[in-house]
């Protein structure tokens, strides 16, 4: 399939600048993956579609202040780095490296060259470039006082999404409300209409529901450049799954009930760790999967996410769940009717 056949006319003016005063205002958009067939509803009445039984199963992964804006130590000259994510001990010993290392995106990339230190906060905080990698992302090993989270809340800029231009008055709402695990560089934005009331009422109208993480990075945003989309490289993020969700998610599919999950990296996280249809195994592991039209779901059966970039690995993959053509509808329908887009625009619940 090529990248183009993933493409949709999208004018500039239903892109969400900022999020809507209440959370779960937003619309909702509930496609039948199966007929294609759309109803229009609010975030708030999500209950209405779903099931007594079913799974939704949520990242509670947090987005950190992964933007830094300091200068180097010998010419002074501005730089800026977002971390990425951080090195395991594992990792680091690939690179033959020690201490406190994240790969970063640079800017300009020829003020942050091998071995060149950045100070961030006169000082607080100080970078050396001890790697520079094949796609040009920089490893940058990190000197500090105290606690790292500490410092980088006090020096760290919260990092928006590159089509949002507008600043954030209220950093809390790039957050979901039940993030906890520190770590992205990007919301999962699915999750973003949910309010601690909404998750209540679920639960009380016997909607379970799980946690993974996923801590997402920038390459969400990558836009897809091969012609073919089996040529793209997908870029690789860090997951987790505990023992207590995944024996919840094989009991709950062992019992025929649904799995729905909240944003395309719940998807992601699922479809990685599964092991067999309807079998996820627990573990912290790495993943680059790609999902787009032909993948064979092993665990989901229904997703909720937001609307997404033409031609992006995201739109794939929720075409891969209800197929293209009732996908690029879909989103031609909510154009027409003047949806709000991407990461603070409206859901879509596909089931």
């Amino acid at each position: 399939m090529k990248t183009s056949d993933f493409y949709y006319d999208l004018p500039p003016e239903l892109i969400a600048q900022t999020p809507l005063k209440n959370r779960s205002d937003s619309r909702l958009m509930v496609l039948d993956k199966n007929t294609g067939a759309i109803q229009h509803s609010h975030f708030y009445d999500l209950g209405k579609f779903l099931r007594p039984g079913d799974r939704l199963v949520l990242n509670d992964t947090k987005v950190i202040p992964a933007r830094l804006i300091g200068e180097r130590m010998d010419t002074h000259g501005h730089v800026e780095l977002l971390l990425l994510h951080r090195l395991t001990e594992e990792q680091k010993k690939e690179y033959g490296l020690t201490g406190m290392v994240w790969e970063t995106l640079a800017g300009p990339g020829k003020k942050a060259r091998e071995g060149f230190t950045i100070s961030f906060g006169d000082g607080r905080l100080v970078g050396e470039v001890v790697k520079v990698l094949p796609d040009g992302n920089r490893l940058v090993r990190f000197d500090f006082d105290g606690i790292f989270e500490e410092v980088l809340d006090q020096l760290g800029q919260m990092p928006l999404p590159p089509y949002i231009h507008e600043q954030l008055a209220d950093p809390s709402r790039y957050q979901t409300v039940y993030a906890r695990e520190e770590g992205s560089a990007a919301a999962p934005t699915a999750g973003l209409h949910f309010t601690k009331e909404l998750l209540a009422q679920l639960q009380q109208e016997g909607i379970d529901i799980s946690y993974v993480t996923l801590h997402v990075g920038l390459g969400t945003f990558r836009p897809v450049k091969a012609e073919n989309i089996e040529d793209h490289q997908m870029h690789r993020e860090i997951y987790h799954i505990n023992e207590k969700t995944a024996q919840e998610i094989n009991e709950t599919k062992a019992a025929g009930r649904r799995i729905v999950a909240v944003g395309t990296t719940s998807c992601r996280t699922l479809e990685s760790a599964a092991v067999a249809p309807g079998v996820v195994k627990a573990g912290a592991s790495e993943t680059g999967i790609f999902i787009y039209p032909g993948f064979k779901f092993q665990i989901l059966d229904a997703l909720i996410t937001n609307f997404h970039l033409p031609e992006s690995t995201l739109i794939m993959l929720v075409s891969a769940l209800a197929g293209r053509e009732h996908i690029l509808n879909a989103y031609n329908e909510a154009v027409k009717e003047k949806y709000r887009f991407f990461s603070f625009g409206d859901a879509m619940l596909i089931q």
